[in-house]
């Protein structure tokens, strides 16, 4: 502002400066640099006067300022600082004052803009049927859809006329034998002649037989179907089935170690001891027997072969018989008689 004062005043002197013809070349001013230098006389005292008026009136201006910088510089505990004064270095920055207290509310702002859409929540809980709504009016119809499956098979039909008879097809393959059917009621036996039979009971005429060997019992008592051998000694079988076989054995003089044997195999042995008179040795088992079977009595240890026999008072037996058959056996037989 004082600048623009002076450039003011500076301006109003050059315009009075105007009027005065110069005689000799322009000089610039000392005080006033953008006017030429006064040449008329009677003007220089009047512009020394203008002069003195307006520093005059600078310092009045200035005064009252620099007098109210120093007034407030004091209260405020700060160094003065004059208007004309060259400004100096920034000082620090002074602390923090306490906080003030805390103002009025003020006036409701407006209302912000709307905020950006928030995530998708999760799915909620079906909620409860609402009430069934009226039926809306037929529409048009659609196009024709696609064929559907076959639906269930309709109840049938009468039967037809017969037609004709074909030709008769290949002969099939055999099939699987069936179950056994139920036991039919039993008929009245006619089947007497199928039984069968076989039983034996010999005696022997010498004493001391040989050892390891069949002993032959050559005098038959009983010989059902003629299947003991007196010229062997031994029973042949002829119907596959259960049998029952015994001896009784009278010994003297030795000791006795006799044994049933069947294919050559011992099924049984007995061992009787000599006590200086005469004594029975005995022995019996039951075997099942096959088709061509063989059963004999042989003595199975060196010397001790007692077996003793006399026709007036004394005998010595072997025996056996079927007690009974095989029932496959029997069913089979049955159907080749049939």
């Amino acid at each position: 502002m004082e600048h623009k004062t002076e450039e003011k005043n500076e301006e109003t002197i050059c315009q009075l400066a105007d009027r005065v013809k110069p005689r000799a070349p322009a000089r610039k001013a000392r005080f006033f640099p953008n006017c030429i230098e006064l040449r008329d006389p009677s003007l220089a005292g009047e512009l020394w006067g203008f002069r003195m008026w307006l520093l005059v009136g600078v310092f009045l201006y200035l005064c009252p300022c620099a007098m109210e910088q120093q007034l407030w510089s004091g209260v405020k505990g700060a160094m003065p600082r004059f208007i004309c004064s060259a400004p100096g270095v920034p000082g620090s920055p002074g602390k923090p004052g306490p906080s003030g207290a805390a103002g009025p509310h003020g006036d409701i702002g407006l209302p912000g803009r709307d905020g950006r859409d928030g995530r998708k929540g999760e799915k909620g809980e079906k909620g409860n049927a609402g009430v069934k709504g009226r039926v809306g009016s037929t529409g048009k119809m659609g196009q024709r859809g696609d064929r559907g499956p076959a639906g269930k098979r309709g109840p049938g039909g009468p039967d037809g006329d017969g037609g004709p008879t074909g030709t008769g097809g290949p002969q099939g393959e055999n099939g699987d034998k069936g179950q056994r059917g139920p036991r039919g009621t039993a008929g009245i036996c006619r089947c007497g002649s199928l039984v069968p039979k076989s039983a034996f009971s010999m005696g022997i005429t010498t004493s001391y037989p040989a050892e390891r060997a069949p002993i032959k019992f050559n005098k038959v008592l009983f010989d059902e179907g003629g299947h003991y051998n007196p010229q062997t000694g031994k029973f042949i079988c002829a119907y596959p089935g259960i049998y029952y076989f015994s001896y009784d054995i009278t010994l003297a003089n030795k000791h006795l170690a006799i044994g049933l044997v069947q294919n050559g195999q011992y099924k049984i042995k007995t061992f009787d001891a000599n006590t200086g008179n005469h004594d029975v040795a005995s022995g019996s088992t039951i075997i099942y027997l096959n088709p061509e079977d063989e059963v004999w009595l042989e003595i199975f240890y060196t010397d001790q072969n007692g077996l003793f026999a006399d026709p007036g008072w004394a005998d010595s037996l072997f025996s056996g018989f079927l007690l009974y058959a095989d029932a496959n056996y029997l069913d089979a037989l049955s159907e080749d008689y049939a």
